[in-house]
C-alpha cells in the first residue's frame, strides 16, 4: 500500500467514535429509532439476554481493480457489479456469528465512480451491498486509506454503509456523529466497537480532528470508556497498525496491546493493515489478533502470503467476573485468483488445489500460533 505518515510514539490525538443507525443486515432486527443528539446508536434485537455470544472478525477488504472487473463479470454486464460471489465462500461462517465485523479499508465511491486502485483507492458502493448480503453487521473504517479522497470519500463511504444497513465506526461525517459510540444489541447484550488507525497516507491530512480516529493508547481507552458509559457491556477495538508484508509483531504493537488490554474498558483487539497474517496472543485473560491478513484483495504482484487470511471467532460468556472469551478459534482463508476470483474457507472448501491448500494452512498455522496462542486455547475447526 501507499507510504504512510506514521505517528511518532503514537502521540495523543483526539478520540472519537463514529456509529450509524440501521437494522440487522440479516433481517433479524427491528428498525432503530432516528438519531437524536445525545442518544446512543444501537441495533435492537428482540431476543432475550443471553449468557454467551459469538463474534467473527475478518481482514482487510481491499478492492483492487481486478476485483471490480470480476464483479462486473459476475454481474452479467450492462454495468452491473456483483461482489457477492467473491465473498460467498465465507458466508456460512459470517452468517453463523451473532456479531460479524468487517474491516472496510478503502473508501467507497458513488455508483457513478470514479473507481480507483492503488495508491488512492475508491471502490464501488456495491461492495457494501455484498458485505451486508454476506451477513456482516458492522465495519471498522479507520485505516491509512480513509482520507484517500478527503471529506467526500468519508461521506460517500459512510453513505454506502448506511444504505446497506451496516454499522460503522472509525470515521465520521459530522462531529455529532463522531461523538456517538457504535453499540450493537447482540441478543440482548450491548457490544461496543471502536476503530483506530496508526496514521494516514502520505500527503493526506484530516480536515477536522474528529473525521478519522488516529491511534494512541489514551484515545482508544477514552473511546472505549465512552462506549461503556453509554451502556456497552463488552468493547472490541479494531486497530490498523503494524508493518506491511511482515508476519512478525512489532514491539510497538505488543506494547500498545498490553497497555490497552490491561484496562478493563477493552475486552478484545482485532488488528489489520499488514496484508499478511500475524499471530494471535492471549495477554492476561484477553485476546489480541494482531493481524488477520487480507479478506479480499488482488495485488498487482501477488505474493502468496497476501492472498492468505484468517477469520477470528471468539465466544464471549458471562460469568460472575463479567464477560470473558471462553473459546477462541481461527479459520484460514485463501483468495483463489482463479479465474474466477473467489474467497475460500480452507477448512471446508474442497476445490482448492491440494498443494496450495497445504502451503497456506501450514504457513497460517505457524504464524498464528507462534506466540503461544495454541497453548492458551486457540484452535481451528
Amino acid at each position: 500500500m501507499a507510504r504512510v505518515r506514521r505517528l511518532v510514539g503514537f502521540c495523543c490525538v483526539a478520540f472519537l467514535v463514529a456509529g450509524c443507525a440501521g437494522t440487522d443486515a440479516r433481517g433479524g432486527g427491528e428498525p432503530v429509532p432516528p438519531f437524536h443528539p445525545g442518544t446512543v446508536t444501537t441495533q435492537v434485537n428482540p431476543a432475550k439476554p443471553t449468557n454467551s455470544f459469538t463474534v467473527v472478525a475478518t481482514g482487510d477488504v481491499l478492492i483492487h481493480p481486478a476485483l471490480t472487473e470480476q464483479a462486473e463479470a459476475d454481474g452479467g454486464g450492462a454495468g452491473k457489479r456483483d461482489y457477492e460471489p467473491l465473498f460467498a465462500g465465507i458466508k456460512p461462517v459470517i452468517e453463523g456469528a451473532d456479531l460479524a465485523i468487517c474491516h472496510m479499508e478503502v473508501p467507497l465511491a458513488t455508483a457513478d465512480g470514479p473507481f480507483e486502485g492503488y495508491p488512492l483507492f475508491y471502490a464501488p458502493p456495491e461492495v457494501a451491498t455484498a458485505v451486508a448480503a454476506t451477513g456482516y453487521d458492522t465495519c471498522s473504517t479507520a485505516s491509512n486509506h480513509t482520507l484517500d479522497h478527503g471529506t467526500e470519500g468519508v461521506t460517500t463511504t459512510l453513505d454506502a454503509l448506511d444504505a446497506a444497513k451496516i454499522g460503522h465506526t472509525g470515521s465520521a461525517r459530522t462531529e455529532q456523529e463522531a461523538g456517538t459510540p457504535l453499540i450493537r444489541d447482540v441478543n440482548g447484550v450491548k457490544v461496543g466497537q471502536v476503530s483506530f488507525t496508526f496514521g494516514l497516507n502520505q500527503g493526506t491530512e484530516s480536515p477536522e480532528p474528529w473525521m478519522v480516529n488516529e491511534l494512541s493508547v489514551d484515545a482508544v481507552l477514552d473511546a472505549a470508556r465512552a462506549a461503556r458509559a453509554a451502556g456497552a457491556e463488552v468493547v472490541i477495538a479494531s486497530i490498523h497498525w503494524g508493518v506491511e508484508d511482515q508476519h512478525d509483531v512489532t514491539a510497538e504493537q505488543r506494547a500498545v496491546a498490553e497497555e490497552i488490554l490491561a484496562d478493563p474498558a477493552v475486552d478484545l483487539i482485532i488488528g489489520h493493515h499488514a496484508h499478511v497474517v500475524q499471530p494471535f496472543e492471549k495477554i492476561g485473560e484477553k485476546w489480541v489478533a494482531y493481524g488477520l491478513g487480507n479478506s479480499v484483495a488482488k495485488h498487482e504482484e501477488p505474493r502468496g502470503t497476501t492472498e492468505e487470511g484468517v477469520l477470528a471467532r471468539f465466544r464471549f460468556t458471562r460469568s460472575d467476573a463479567g464477560w470473558r472469551v471462553d473459546k477462541a478459534e481461527y479459520i484460514p482463508t485463501l483468495v483463489d485468483l482463479g479465474p474466477p476470483i473467489r474467497l475460500r474457507d480452507l477448512t471446508t472448501d474442497k476445490t482448492v488445489d491440494a498443494d496450495r491448500q497445504k502451503e497456506a494452512l501450514d504457513r497460517t498455522d505457524g504464524v498464528v500460533l507462534s506466540e503461544g496462542a495454541g497453548d492458551a486455547g486457540l484452535t481451528r475447526p
